[in-house]
């Protein structure tokens, strides 16, 4: 008696292809570590900590801390006050600026001059005036303190208020990731809906849902998120993802329609139908899990074009708010920084969005491949 022998599935099938395919297992090595870093950020193990001031103003990226030892022999002359300087390009005009200050407020309390008179010439006692002296002394050992604490140089360079780039760049790519997928699981969901009704109902549903497709597809995609954000007219993470799925299911609806339309004609789909099966069954229970794949490489292309779409809202102004940083926010103040030479914080975000695109763009096309029924 021969053994029965059991094919391998389409998913068997799909991972067996993907593990062939040397540049597909790459780019899923450099998905999942931005997955970890996003998991990790989310959690507040790491980057937790972004919004600490821990460079001076425009830190360069570099391990020397050269300025900050030159700082110090200025400040320990009490006799010479740190000349600013009108460069704009000098990363210690701003700290010397705050120091001379400090030292100037010190200087006028200690200064008796300007204390009033009486008519006779003496000098009236202000009950006051020690202490005011004393804590302005103590406000400005303290700055200088905090000051002094600052990194002139980070790995990775700091911005105009002296955030660490790396951090900010791992924090800015959990907002973007997290906008990219959960949009892209919404949009294909809105999709497989109206893309189910219509293929497996077809006649009049068929036609509502091809006018409402009509309707988006006709309006430039851009113009048309740029719409639905000015009406919104809300800044928040959670509108940016109603924002990008309102407006992106049309993709997935086409490729889902299509598949009903063809698998409602297929011999098992009748089977259920003789049985007795309702319409909300065959549609989900018989007929979607053999088009799942078709849903899965849809997500995966989404969330790179939302990531994409994310960006370029933060980067015009009707992204992410005040606040919370992501990558099109980091674009949008590198494009000021550029102009005084300060490129760190636009290089450390589009590499890192270039990186992730790129990766998760070759994964999607092998994905799509070995899922593919005809390559079998």
């Amino acid at each position: 008696m021969m053994n029965q022998v059991n094919s391998p599935g389409l998913w068997a099938l799909a991972w067996r292809r993907l593990k062939a395919d040397t540049v597909a297992m790459i780019s899923l090595a450099v998905v999942s570590l931005f997955m970890l870093l996003l998991l990790l950020s989310y959690s507040g193990l790491i980057a937790a900590d972004w919004d600490t001031e821990a460079g001076v103003s425009y830190a360069p990226p570099g391990f020397l801390h050269t300025a900050s030892q030159q700082l110090t022999q200025q400040l320990s002359k009490p006799e010479a006050a740190p000349v600013v300087t009108d460069n704009p390009l000098d990363p210690l005009r701003d700290v010397i600026r705050e120091l001379n200050q400090a030292q100037g407020n010190k200087d006028a309390a200690a200064t008796p001059s300007s204390q009033p008179v009486n008519t006779d010439g003496s000098e009236v006692d202000d009950p006051i005036a020690q202490e005011l002296a004393e804590i302005q002394a103590e406000l400005a050992k303290k700055q200088q303190t905090q000051i002094q604490e600052r990194a002139d140089s980070l790995p990775f360079g700091a911005d105009k208020w002296g955030h660490d780039i790396i951090k900010k760049t791992i924090k800015g790519a959990e907002t973007s990731i997290l906008v990219g997928i959960v949009a892209a699981l919404l949009a294909t969901l809105l999709g497989t809906l109206f893309g189910a009704t219509a293929g497996y109902f077809g006649g009049r549903v068929d036609d509502f849902f091809n006018w409402f497709y009509s309707i988006f597809t006709s309006i430039p995609y851009l113009l048309l998120i740029l719409s639905v954000a000015a009406v919104l007219q809300q800044k928040g993470v959670g509108t940016i993802i109603l924002i990008l799925a309102l407006t992106g299911w049309t993709g997935p609806f086409r490729l889902i329609r299509a598949e009903y339309m063809k698998h409602k004609a297929r011999e098992y789909v009748w089977a259920a139908d003789a049985i007795g099966a309702s319409h909300l069954r065959k549609m989900f229970i018989h007929i979607f899990p053999n088009i799942s794949h078709v849903a899965l490489v849809q997500v995966s292309i989404l969330v790179v074009g939302f990531i994409k779409s994310e960006v370029i809202l933060s980067f015009l102004g009707f992204g992410v708010p005040v606040g919370t940083v992501s990558w099109g926010s980091m674009l949008n103040e590198a494009q000021n920084e550029l102009i005084l030479g300060k490129w760190w914080q636009l290089t450390a975000a589009t590499a890192a969005m270039a990186l992730l695109v790129t990766a998760f763009s070759l994964f999607t096309d092998a994905l799509r491949d070995a899922l593919d029924p005809k390559l079998k």
